[in-house]
């Protein structure tokens, strides 16, 4: 399994032949979506889901009902090509996956929380699990957990404890364009400190691999 990070949220994983893109964003360049053989968008915010890159490959696309919806409006030739998937569900990218959790983290009282799916996805026996915007656990042993380190909806502290009882000898850093690298800096010295003989902590500039 290659992993490269493209962009704030965007995750590329490429094994086999298949190229399983997640959540390119608003943030994210549109070469993110190149050779896509799938997609995945964890849920409807701007900042993972970008109607225009969606539109600009062919690759069939996997959501939630309300990404979905806004898909039919925005760009219903994209519409043809995107399934729906439930809470648990496991489906077929390519490689297997499976979509974890339902809701989207609150961010305050006052702003509607959105559907949000996260996804584990498997390749060449290693387990990668992208959480969207949410506190959700993937419910297996993974490989490789994408922690989103900064964000509206989040503390450094939470940020901590999810990385922790999620528990991966790997974790990688993403949702990262909130903070200035001055305040990313803090955050990778106090996650890196807090997984100490848990498992390895990084955080990618963008394009950089695995």
């Amino acid at each position: 399994m290659r992993v490269t990070k493209l962009g704030h949220a965007c995750i590329r994983l490429e094994h086999d032949g298949h190229v399983i893109v997640i959540d390119p964003g608003g943030f994210t360049e549109r070469e993110a979506v190149d050779g896509a053989t799938a997609v995945l968008i964890t849920h409807e915010h701007g900042d993972h889901l970008d109607l225009g890159h969606l539109a600009a490959t062919d690759a069939p696309v996997f959501t939630v009902e309300g990404v979905a919806a806004q898909i039919r409006v925005g760009a219903p030739a994209v519409a043809e090509r995107t399934t729906v998937v439930a809470p648990g569900e496991s489906f077929d990218v390519g490689l297997p996956a499976r979509a974890v959790g339902e809701r989207h983290a609150v961010i305050h009282e006052s702003i509607p929380v959105p559907s949000n799916s996260g996804y584990v996805v498997s390749a060449g026996g290693t387990t990668l699990f992208h959480p969207g915007d949410s506190f959700e656990l993937p419910g297996e042993d993974v490989d490789l957990f994408c922690l989103p380190v900064s964000a509206p909806w989040t503390k450094l502290a939470e940020v901590m404890e999810h990385a922790k009882a999620v528990g991966a000898p790997r974790t990688l850093a993403v949702h990262d364009r909130i903070l200035s690298e001055v305040g990313l800096a803090l955050t990778d010295d106090r996650v890196a400190a807090y997984l100490e003989g848990i498992g390895d902590y990084v955080r990618l500039p963008d394009g950089a691999e695995l």
